[in-house]
């Protein structure tokens, strides 16, 4: 009976990717590959000739029963694109239904683009929250987002690049002008790491290229439980979306944000003049 291990592929330096991911992708059985023709680049690159079969996103489950059939026999190993499998790749169906038939998961630990954009962003890592990427639709992004304005959490989030500049957008609408590390092409020749505010990074990146993740920090909260400024602006943008006036909008939040109702509405016409 074999064991499905889970090997962590480089996402960019091929210098990443360890001994021990190279002595397992060699001695298993069958490799399952988000895209076979990319994996074979890696393959080639280490002289590695074990068989290949596809395991995407839409295979996924039709695969299950041949792949499950060769862990009879030895050991598999299922790799994704770039990165570690199962995070934010297929991977979670194949081992839940590996541990199900009684076969052992492993993992082969390597390179996965959250956790090295996390490391460096120079915000806290103590408590963060990997949330994938976000949705393609700016009603649904800002739904999204309104879920976790109020987590201390730093958040992680996926981005291409032809959506960047809408979910930054979208990011200082709902989140406020928080601060944010967005990394693009990590550990590629064009490798950047930019840290500073919401409205800096949608300044900078004028035209998107390449792979980005973005780290963003999470709510802060003052000691006296008033809520901070930017928590009350992103309240005050969201309510003025949705038609509410500044009457309205200074008598709801008065009594649960800690702040008066005459400095509510003058930060609701202020919004409005920055609009």
């Amino acid at each position: 009976m074999g064991t499905l291990y889970l090997v962590a592929t480089p996402i960019g330096n091929l210098e990443d990717l360890s001994p021990r991911a190279v002595r397992i992708l060699r001695a298993a059985r069958l490799i399952a590959a988000e895209d076979t023709r990319q994996t074979q680049k890696l393959l080639s690159h280490f002289d590695i000739h074990t068989r290949l079969t596809s395991y995407f996103e839409h295979n996924k489950l039709t695969k299950l029963d041949s792949v499950l059939a060769t862990l009879n026999e030895g050991d598999v190993a299922l790799v994704s694109d770039a990165g570690t499998p199962a995070i934010n790749d297929p991977g979670y169906e194949l081992v839940r239904a590996a541990l199900a038939s009684g076969f052992d998961v492993r993992p082969v630990p390597g390179p996965s683009a959250p956790i090295a954009a996390l490391t460096v962003s120079g915000l806290p890592t103590d408590a963060f929250l990997y949330l994938g990427f976000l949705p393609r639709k700016s009603s649904e992004r800002h739904q999204f987002l309104s879920q976790v304005a109020d987590l201390p959490y730093t958040l992680i989030f996926f981005e291409a690049p032809h959506r960047l500049l809408d979910s930054l957008d979208d990011i200082r609408a709902v989140l406020g002008d928080r601060s944010i590390a967005v990394a693009r092409e990590l550990t590629k020749l064009h490798e950047e790491v930019f840290r500073g505010k919401v409205s800096a990074a949608r300044a900078y990146f004028t035209e998107p290229r390449g792979e980005f993740v973005l780290i963003v920090e999470g709510m802060k909260e003052t000691e006296s439980g008033k809520w901070a400024e930017e928590k009350l602006m992103a309240a005050i943008k969201n309510d003025r979306k949705i038609g509410k006036s500044a009457k309205d909008i200074a008598s709801e939040l008065a009594p649960i944000s800690g702040w008066n109702k005459r400095d509510i509405y003058a930060l609701v016409t202020l919004s409005d003049k920055e609009n």
